[in-house]
């Protein structure tokens, strides 16, 4: 029997998105909850280079990083396909995770950041969910007519984003602006709940991280 764990974050959508692939997978694993004011040993030798979680760990190797480790599970674990089998939506959907990882940093900017560079990364923000918009329209799914890779790591704007948004009150998308969008996210959140954590307890460990930083400004 394989040893699997994984080190991670509870409110984290990076550990969620490795949860999310080793339960489509059935695989059991051992969840650890990480410090990142103390870092353990474990995740310091684990990751050495960044440090981050979340980090697998499969029969005594580990595996860093959220995008390379879905695609470890995907190859290395019996069980239904995560990525796509057909060659042209695989790269579909690997250019789709990859405009979600490129946007990520500028979302986080539009939260944490004031005055006119917050007001520089809201504009890439709409044009982001501009494009998203159009791309979900009548769509379910980013590729093909399953879930899998890219919808597992749209988590983020799934759920976190909107979080985010009411606890720092930067309102990023309405329904009026982007109402295809809206659509699947509330379609994806009440598809998905046993894999998301509490919008609730998300809101309140938000809340408790971000208002001491704007207390600091």
């Amino acid at each position: 029997m394989a040893d699997v764990k994984l080190l991670g974050l509870w409110y984290s959508p990076f550990s969620h998105r490795v949860e999310w692939a080793l339960k489509i997978k059935g695989v059991k694993y051992e969840f650890i909850e990480e410090d990142l004011q103390n870092k353990s040993p474990l995740l310091v030798e684990s990751n050495p280079i960044h440090k981050k979680i979340p980090v697998l760990i499969h029969n005594g190797k580990p595996i860093c990083e959220s995008i390379v480790i879905l695609e470890y599970i995907d190859e290395a674990f019996e069980g239904p396909s995560i990525l796509p089998k057909d060659p042209y939506d695989r790269a579909l959907a690997r250019f789709w995770v990859k405009f979600f990882e490129d946007k990520g940093p500028t979302m986080r900017k539009c939260i944490f950041l004031k005055g006119e560079e917050q007001e520089k990364a809201k504009e890439e923000v709409f044009e982001m969910l501009r494009i998203l918009d159009n791309e979900l329209k009548d769509k379910k799914y980013f590729v093909g007519d399953k879930f899998g890779f890219v919808d597992i790591v749209a988590n983020a704007g799934a759920l976190w984003l909107g979080v985010l948004e009411e606890v720092s009150g930067v309102v990023l998308v309405t329904s009026e602006n982007f109402p295809n969008f809206c659509a699947w996210r509330d379609e994806y959140c009440t598809q998905n709940k046993e894999y998301l954590p509490s919008r609730d307890e998300l809101l309140v460990r938000y809340q408790a991280y971000i208002q001491p930083i704007d207390a600091s400004k």
